[in-house]
């Protein structure tokens, strides 16, 4: 529709210019040719020599009559029948001549053109020149030069004009509004193939992806953009469900153990101390789960950190301090303060997993760091945490930050560890525009590493 009346405007706008500037055109030639046979008589009345008997030869180039009255309007000479003298009207030359039909001003002051309107039905249109000339030698007063020329052609050229382009005008619109139709459906055609591919995705089926039309236009861009999201959700999908199974077998095991513990203490006569004993550190234990998972959907969906100062090297030495007598060494190494802006809860919750981490693999020691890093032109704040265990093998480095994951599950279940730690670890990290990363220490063991922008 837009199409077909932007067609029809345009049509509209230039057929009109067109018809304007056309009759306009062949009038002014009409009426030039007319003016020109007019002066050429003007001439020979003056030079008196037009021929006897009064009668004027046939006019050149298509005009129709030419004829000359006296000042009392009596007609002199004329080319056609002396009987047959059109109704010239008002039409006077000079400028207060004029036309009942429009006067307009010829090409001099001594001329006035006008169109004259039918004198009966079904006549035709004429335009006429009135050329005034002083008369022959020893005239009293002016004579008055006729010329008229039929507008036959003008009419007849103008009307088929107007009549193709009002016969071409309904071609064209429908041409224009089939032909935006068919862009327009066939450019959205990938639109409508991704839309009807997108409904399908469910929650079950977040594997389909929507057509790629190839290309480097807004719809492929849309349809690429699309799929990255469908990545994206999948991805997030598969994370929640792997951490759902996950959080779901870790609970069931201690949940067992403190089932079949209660059962045992109930079943004797009196209750072992050992099995509630050992029931209460499986509860503990949950207690520790619920409250990391709890900490874990706060940091995925929770809002962002607060920001105030922060001394990392405060932190390092308060958690140092904290610790009493762990079984291996634990060592502070923070030579000056080092400043940054962030949530001190959360960085101290952070700090506290990497040390505790550590404590769980370490031989004999464990350094904790603060210090600044200003080496790649932008101020970071680190807090490093470096143990001398068996380290973790480069294929892992990443992957020790999943959740759940435990490289020594054994291990891990009989010291306590939830297989959380590192995940929050990072996640606080990257709450704060920094990141956490496991790199070999130097003399061997792991070594984790967690900057911050200072500001």
């Amino acid at each position: 529709m837009a199409a077909a009346l932007a067609m029809a405007a345009v049509l509209a706008t230039g057929g009109l210019w067109l018809y304007t500037l056309l009759r306009a055109n062949l009038l002014d030639n009409t009426t030039g040719r007319t003016e020109l046979a007019a002066r050429k008589v003007a001439a020979q009345v003056d030079s008196r020599t037009l021929p006897r008997g009064g009668r004027l030869p046939a006019p050149e180039r298509g005009v129709d009559l030419v004829l000359v009255r006296d000042a009392q309007g009596r007609t002199v000479a004329t080319s056609g029948d002396p009987a047959d003298t059109p109704d010239l009207g008002e039409l006077r030359p000079g400028p207060d001549g004029g036309s009942r039909a429009g006067a307009g001003d010829g090409s001099g002051d001594d001329s006035r053109s006008a169109v004259l309107a039918p004198e009966r039905p079904g006549a035709e249109r004429r335009v006429a020149v009135a050329v005034e000339t002083a008369g022959p030698p020893g005239a009293h007063a002016p004579h008055t030069v006729y010329a008229m020329t039929v507008l036959g052609d003008v009419d007849d050229a103008t009307g088929a004009v107007a009549a193709g382009l009002l016969a071409g005008a309904p071609p064209l619109i429908g041409f224009a509004a089939a032909l935006a139709w068919w862009v327009t459906g066939h450019a959205l055609r990938p639109v409508t193939a991704i839309r009807s591919e997108l409904s399908a995705v469910t929650a079950s089926e977040l594997d389909r992806r929507v057509p790629d039309p190839g290309g480097a236009d807004e719809i492929a861009q849309l349809a690429r953009t699309v799929n990255d999201t469908l990545d994206r959700l999948e991805r997030a999908d598969a994370r929640q469900r792997q951490f759902t199974a996950d959080a779901s077998h870790e609970l069931r095991n201690p949940l067992a153990a403190v089932r079949s513990r209660l059962e045992v203490a109930l079943a004797m006569d009196r209750p072992d101390r050992e099995s509630v004993a050992a029931a209460l550190a499986d509860t503990e234990r949950l207690q520790r789960i619920a409250a990391d998972l709890l900490l874990l959907a706060r940091l995925d969906g929770g809002p962002g950190p607060r920001s105030e100062p922060v001394d990392l090297a405060l932190l390092a030495a308060e958690d140092v301090a904290r610790r009493g007598g762990p079984r291996v060494a634990l060592r502070l190494d923070a030579r000056a303060p080092v400043p940054a802006a962030g949530d001190p809860a959360r960085l101290e919750r952070a700090l506290a997993n990497l040390v505790d981490n550590a404590l769980r693999y370490a031989r004999a020691e464990v350094v904790v760091r603060a210090a600044a890093d200003t080496a790649a032109g932008r101020g970071w704040a680190v807090l490093e945490v470096a143990d001398d265990g068996p380290g973790i093998p480069e294929a892992d480095r990443d992957r020790v930050f999943e959740r759940f994951v435990r490289l020594d599950a054994d291990r891990g279940r009989a010291s306590g560890g939830t297989g959380l730690g590192l995940a929050i670890a990072r996640e606080i990290a990257r709450a704060h525009g920094g990141d956490v990363r496991a790199l070999p220490a130097p003399g061997g063991g792991a070594r984790l590493v967690l900057r911050i922008p200072r500001r």
